[in-house]
């Protein structure tokens, strides 16, 4: 009963210390042209638009309309009247950004939201569109 008990134990321990050790091994050092696995490094661009607007809803529209696919974040400050975006140059691009949120009737420094666009917009959204 004792030896059965001691080779359930060492059994456990060489499971155990296999696996602890498996988890430490340095993966950066690795070479992996020798594996064939390609390694892409995702690569993102932040950048700021001018975009008129006014209050919270003018921000969660804007944001919203900035979030197409490739965009990782969008942050619309009202005080300052600036969009910064983080994206994937890759997959759009910061006329195809400023193309969408005027379309929800904001003006912005890469497009003009048509007049019908901005007209939809609630009264308190409504900015000075002579700037």
């Amino acid at each position: 009963m004792k030896t059965v008990k001691i080779s359930i134990v060492a059994v456990l321990a060489l499971v155990f210390g296999s696996n602890s050790y498996a988890q430490m091994h340095d993966h950066s050092k690795m070479d992996m042209s020798k594996t064939g696995a390609k390694m892409e490094m995702a690569s993102t661009k932040t950048e700021t638009l001018n975009v008129s607007g006014n209050c919270d809803m003018c921000k969660a529209r804007i944001e919203k309309a900035a979030k197409i696919d490739g965009v990782s974040r969008a942050d619309w400050d009202a005080k300052s009247k600036v969009l910064s975006v983080t994206y994937d140059p890759a997959k759009t691009n910061m006329d195809l950004i400023g193309k969408k949120i005027a379309a929800v009737g904001h003006d912005n420094g890469k497009v003009k939201a048509s007049d019908k666009a901005y007209a939809a917009l609630p009264g308190c959204c409504k900015y000075d569109r002579k700037k």
